[in-house]
């Protein structure tokens, strides 16, 4: 690794801390720049899960003044079960298949955040939800997001908080800030499978995620100071790029 793949590895582990606590994608961010380093595809995917991993924490550390408490002790032990299921798929299970999916479930979510008070009218809003629906929409939500966070996670931030702007009444900011712990919890998860069982690079790892760390306190802190129509506005603009381009990575 020379000085211009140190540099590259900065820039990309900084802009993507920056990009994941605000909306997600990141991972678009800094999986290319480690491919450009030399390294395979698995080995980019796993030593990016371990890369970004202190970014989260660091927009978890900067959104706290958002997080609620409230679901995070039934939502966590979901998030990582579903989390180390999807590091399992990654592993064990060829990625081509999935690869064909992803782009259209990164492009609906967009589309459920952006078309999201509509879609309240017809599926019903949180307050007219009974807490026992609302409960097991959550627990789905989180479960099939961490699963497809433990797998590869670009734009999972897009998908948590259209998911959880459903069923949940509360402010883009505070959504926000659950995205960013059910990311870390996913994360550590993914850090911890792939150091004992996946071909992680450390020295990208100690270039990218201080990078990483510093972007996610920096994105935290910049989205809670966004009114919510602007902060969503984001997060949908971010989510439709990064679907177009899996989706032209998968059929081009």
């Amino acid at each position: 690794m020379d000085l211009a793949d140190i540099a590259l590895l900065c820039v990309a582990g900084l802009a993507a801390g920056t990009v994941n606590a605000i909306a997600g994608g990141g991972s678009l961010i800094t999986f290319p720049a480690l491919i450009a380093t030399g390294l395979p595809p698995v080995a980019a995917n796993v030593t990016n899960t371990t890369s970004v991993f202190p970014g989260y924490l660091a927009s978890v550390y900067g959104s706290r003044a958002d997080l609620t408490r409230t679901h995070l002790p039934r939502l966590i032990p979901t998030a990582v079960v579903a989390a180390g299921l999807g590091c399992a798929l990654l592993l064990l299970t060829p990625a081509r298949a999935f690869d064909y999916v992803v782009p259209f479930l990164v492009l609906a979510a967009a589309g459920v955040l952006a078309f999201q008070d509509r879609l309240r009218r017809l599926v019903g809003h949180p307050r007219e939800m009974s807490a026992r629906k609302q409960r097991l929409a959550l627990h789905a939500m989180v479960f099939a997001g961490s699963v497809y966070g433990g797998y590869f996670g670009a734009a999972l931030g897009v998908m948590l908080v259209a998911a959880l702007g459903l069923v949940l009444d509360e402010s883009m900011a505070r959504v926000n800030a659950l995205k960013n712990v059910i990311s870390a919890v996913g994360g550590l998860v993914g850090v911890l499978a792939f150091a004992l069982f996946g071909p992680v690079d450390w020295a990208d790892v100690a270039v990218v995620a201080p990078a990483a760390l510093v972007g996610g306190y920096a994105g935290a802190r910049l989205a809670r100071r966004l009114p919510s129509a602007v902060l969503k506005a984001l997060i949908v603009v971010f989510g439709t790029v990064v679907g177009l381009v899996l989706l032209y990575r998968a059929f081009f």
